[in-house]
């Protein structure tokens, strides 16, 4: 009986001493796993996973029946075509998207995503497919015609967002006017409050702002304030670092649809401009 309680209490110091062993193995795996190059794990899966924003109109929305429709979803669409991929759509919290993607919750951030140097230096970017500046959406009966004329008044931001950035990187600019602002996870909340008269500004990328306004009900209401006042965004697909084949397949397919004019269509559709402009490749590296 003695022998035999000897040998499971040295089976479990056993079990015990390889659990922390391997446990130290498995954790480091688990943090290097944004490390690795993924195109044959996706290639093989036949999926690629895009995080969105689905109420980012006109990149990525949702019509009434929950379809999820814009600018991003068709122009993804148009390349995973090319690689011979299906596109599948994952709605994350805009805020967390450098975590979602580290963490292989997603393979690429496709949403209205601004390329910045210091976002390049956790992640890589495709090239460059459209281009757009801040500006402040505002009603028209508010008498607000500048971002001077904000003095005193509210202004709305999403979380997370280049607006959001550029509000506090470069404080003259509209900062330093305004009494107080208010932080929403979500773009089309704070057009709610707009609309509402809790705020008295949103600011948002041109793009999504120019949209937003022209589609709202009682769209006559609202106009746009300053877009050239803050720097450019560039916009391009957010992926790991390690991912090189994929950044390169991706640029590939982008070149595709660029010389077979599915880009200047999708920016015809969606945006209301004639254009198929790529930037250069490796802009950020």
């Amino acid at each position: 009986m003695q022998k035999k309680r000897w040998l499971i209490s040295l089976s479990l110091i056993t079990t015990l001493i390889v659990s922390l062993l391997i446990s130290p193995v498995e954790i480091l795996a688990s943090q290097r796993a944004d490390q690795s190059d993924h195109w044959t794990q996706i290639k093989k899966r036949g999926t690629l996973l895009i995080g969105v924003d689905d109420s980012f109109v006109p990149m990525d929305f949702r019509q009434k029946d929950g379809t999820l429709v814009g600018y991003d979803v068709d122009l993804s669409r148009a390349v995973c075509k090319v690689l011979g991929l299906k596109p599948e759509f994952q709605s994350i919290d805009w805020a967390m998207k450098e975590t979602e993607l580290k963490n292989g919750t997603i393979d690429v951030i496709w949403n209205g995503y601004t390329a910045t140097p210091a976002r390049a230096k956790q992640q890589a970017f495709s090239r460059v497919y459209e281009r757009s500046g801040q500006s402040l959406v505002v009603r028209k009966d508010a008498g607000i015609n500048s971002f001077a004329d904000m003095k005193g008044k509210v202004v709305g931001l999403q979380q997370g967002s280049t607006a959001y950035t550029d509000f506090y990187k470069y404080p003259a600019k509209l900062k330093r006017y305004v009494k107080g602002r208010i932080i929403y996870q979500d773009n089309n909340s704070a057009f709610l409050d707009l609309k509402a008269g809790r705020i008295d500004g949103v600011l948002t990328g041109t793009v999504y702002g120019g949209y937003y306004a022209k589609h709202l009900a009682g769209s006559n209401d609202y106009k746009l304030i300053g877009s050239d006042v803050f720097p450019q965004d560039e916009v391009a697909v957010g992926i790991r670092k390690k991912d090189r084949t994929l950044v390169k397949k991706i640029n590939y397919a982008l070149k595709v649809l660029q010389k077979d004019g599915t880009l200047r269509q999708i920016n015809k559709k969606w945006l209301g401009i004639d254009t198929d402009y790529l930037g250069p490749v490796d802009q950020f590296k």
